[in-house]
């Protein structure tokens, strides 16, 4: 089992460290899934391991979402969760902390 493998973490430990590099802003961007078209969808929760869309219309869990935000290159990501329009994410390569520090403060400006 993959939990063995890891050393444990205490539960508010591992909780404080998620919120902290968790941001809550709203980013209008564009996904798409395959050969789909591309979609205007809501980001409205960030962190450099991934993140939440709302407005993904028939999302599949089998297929790869490609991600593109404002004056960033075009990022991939996996689908983790979907509750309707509402999906939660997985960057396939963690954003680098500045990089999601630098999205958070551009949100926080517009």
């Amino acid at each position: 089992m993959l939990m063995n493998q890891i050393s444990p973490v205490p539960t508010h430990e591992a909780s404080s460290n998620r919120a902290s590099q968790r941001a809550t802003l709203c980013i209008r961007c564009e996904v798409r899934q395959g050969t789909r078209p591309w979609q205007m969808v809501v980001l409205d929760d960030l962190s450099p391991k991934g993140f939440r869309i709302s407005g993904l219309a028939h999302a599949d869990q089998a297929k790869p979402l490609s991600i593109r935000l404002p004056r960033m290159q075009l990022l991939t990501a996996r689908l983790c969760w979907v509750a309707g329009p509402v999906v939660g994410c997985e960057f396939t390569a963690p954003l680098h902390v500045a990089v999601f520090e630098h999205l958070v403060r551009k949100a926080q400006t517009n």
